[in-house]
């Protein structure tokens, strides 16, 4: 090929492109993500150095009391080693992925892609961007509904940045927030919050924060300092009483 078509390449014209194809879209947290990565040559004979796909969560954080959008690269992963693709070839790449537990479910604002990017020497690197429709574990989605059945309302799902005491463990929280609907409730509880820290089949680690009402002068001045909210570490398994557990916990600090 021409020095002209290599010189086009190195900006991206007539270069060599990438397209990752998924087996399917939707998945579940902690399953494997399959596909392959299809790379097509362009008008000229290119070196690819490396092949990345890296999964990406977007979510809030909070610089200078002001919410902003951002996004966290949560896994990546490198799929080949060097190699040579001519013009006009076509090469598949298969590759596997698994999904952490820290990923939250694709509700509301929350976004999962997967970004593929090739490493090409002096040129511009080409990428590809897919998103995942990430769904619960079946015990996920059945503290969930439990904590529905004791009277919360689902109120919204946000993912944030960690807080400082998770941070050694993950960049990204998701945050279902809940509001009370339960009359017994409502007069010691604000709202309650669930954060799913681990997952697996047969158990899921969540912290529960539970916000209680203000009760008289001192509640008030409790409100005032952030003193009013209370930390629940728990662990669930698959064989409990799902529900009995959840309102054992939370009527402790009720207390």
């Amino acid at each position: 090929m021409s020095l002209f078509n290599k010189v086009l390449a190195s900006v991206g014209v007539g270069a060599a492109t990438v397209d990752t194809k998924l087996h399917k879209s939707s998945y579940t947290i902690n399953e494997m993500v399959t596909g392959v990565v299809e790379i097509v040559g362009g008008n000229t004979e290119q070196q690819i150095d490396a092949i990345y796909l890296t999964l990406y969560s977007n979510f809030i954080r909070e610089i200078d009391d002001k919410k902003v959008n951002d996004q966290a690269a949560l896994q990546s992963i490198k799929i080949n080693e060097p190699f040579t693709i001519q013009a006009n070839e076509k090469r598949e790449i298969p590759f596997s992925m698994d999904l952490p537990s820290i990923v939250p479910v694709t509700t509301g604002h929350s976004r999962v892609w997967i970004h593929t990017g090739l490493d090409i020497k002096n040129a511009i690197d080409p990428s590809d961007k897919d998103f995942l429709d990430i769904q619960p574990t079946r015990l996920a989605s059945a503290v969930l509904s439990a904590v529905q059945n004791l009277g919360f309302r689902l109120r919204k799902v946000d993912t944030e940045q960690a807080p400082s005491y998770l941070r050694n463990r993950t960049k990204i929280v998701q945050e279902f927030e809940f509001q009370t609907t339960n009359n017994t409730y409502r007069r010691y509880l604000d709202e309650l919050e669930i954060v799913f820290l681990e997952q697996s089949e047969r158990s899921v680690e969540i912290l529960i924060q539970v916000d209680r009402r203000a009760r008289g002068l001192g509640g008030f001045l409790s409100e005032a300092f952030n003193m009013d909210e209370s930390f629940i570490r728990l662990t669930i398994f698959e064989n409990d009483n799902i529900q009995a557990k959840l309102a054992d916990a939370i009527e402790s600090k009720m207390r």
